[in-house]
């Protein structure tokens, strides 16, 4: 392994650290898991706070992965470190003979290393090989997307995956391009797509390419796919008390986040019954009113936190809900006489 490269500033690291530590500081041993070990800054940083929870760690990167190993050695006796991608995370716990879990985190999106590695291609900013995968272990290129998917399928992945408006015009130019020759170069795609947005849109939004750029990321490495199946498993996989934060970086990502949270924090009764029924209370509370978005003193340290949105929610005691419900069901029971005949003020 080499000299590791690009640097790499946890994000949101003290609120994240805040969030966590009622789930993993609460006595005895606990688990916590970085769905998205990257150089393992956020990693380092709880087992230092909680010397007696263990990390599970899984990155699909396996230079990530190596980084991670040597920063974390010295903690080796309680940390696991999984090649693995977070939509795999049942699979690695029953591997590991783990029931349950206190903690995770997703900090998602391209990492440090990823993004300042030249010979990944993740960067329109760097001339590099149009590779894109965070496992280059398996999987499509961008260069194979790029060069084989038809015009429909190209323009819907930069449309569906990048929010671009130009997504058709840039498709078309790629594709009148690869006729001439095969793209192999991000500093040659960053072009063309610059040269197929209007100079006015060119003006503003940052680099005309990010867009693109994001899409075949999200594509080759089917990012929100593996998160729409690994957000449900790890609230799943949560104890009771056990705290999930999530970073996000655009907005697809929070809308999924957004939607797995929804779906636990409300209750599944119908609502115009005077009493919960058993078993459709809430069983996650939400920890953050809406999305918490960075400080100033955050973005001006470490850039590359402007676009994050963080969530995060914690699981209910049932025991509790239950014991709770008795004060729901005379709330319903009021606002329900309410409405009665003979009832109110005249």
């Amino acid at each position: 392994m080499g000299e590791l490269r690009g640097t790499h500033v946890p994000v949101l690291l003290e609120r994240c650290l805040e969030l966590l530590a009622p789930a993993l500081g609460r006595g005895g041993r606990t688990v916590y898991v970085d769905a998205t070990l990257g150089l393992a800054g956020h990693a380092e940083a709880v087992l230092a706070a909680h010397p007696e929870t263990v990390l599970i760690g899984l990155d699909r990167d396996t230079e990530a992965l190596a980084h991670a190993r040597v920063r974390l050695a010295r903690f080796a006796d309680r940390v696991h470190l999984e090649h693995a991608v977070y939509d795999e995370l049942p699979e690695v716990l029953e591997r590991l003979g783990y029931p349950g879990i206190d903690g995770i985190l997703f900090d998602l999106g391209v990492s440090s290393l990823q993004l300042d590695a030249p010979d990944r291609g993740f960067a329109y900013a760097q001339d590099a090989p149009l590779d894109m995968r965070m496992d280059q272990t398996r999987g499509v290129t961008a260069e194979e997307v790029v060069n084989t998917y038809a015009h429909p399928d190209l323009a819907r992945v930069l449309r569906v995956y990048g929010e671009e408006k130009f997504a058709g015009r840039i498709a078309s130019a790629i594709i009148r391009e690869r006729e001439r020759a095969r793209i192999t170069s991000s500093a040659r795609l960053a072009e063309l797509v610059r040269d197929s947005i209007p100079a006015p849109a060119r003006r503003t939004g940052g680099h005309p390419a990010k867009r693109t750029f994001q899409a075949l990321r999200i594509e080759v490495n089917k990012e929100l796919a593996a998160l729409e199946t690994a957000l449900p498993s790890a609230l799943d996989a949560l104890t009771v008390g056990g705290r999930m934060v999530v970073l996000s970086y655009h907005s697809l990502e929070d809308r999924l986040t957004k939607a797995a949270l929804a779906d636990r924090v409300r209750s599944k009764g119908p609502v115009d019954l005077p009493v919960e029924l058993p078993g459709s209370g809430p069983t996650f509370r939400l920890l953050s009113r809406g999305a918490e978005l960075p400080g100033e003193a955050e973005v001006a340290a470490n850039p590359r936190a402007a676009s994050v949105r963080l969530r995060a929610a914690e699981r209910l005691d049932p025991n509790a809900t239950e014991q709770g419900r008795t004060d729901r069901e005379r709330s319903r029971r009021r606002v329900k006489g309410m409405h009665q005949p003979g009832t109110g003020s005249a």
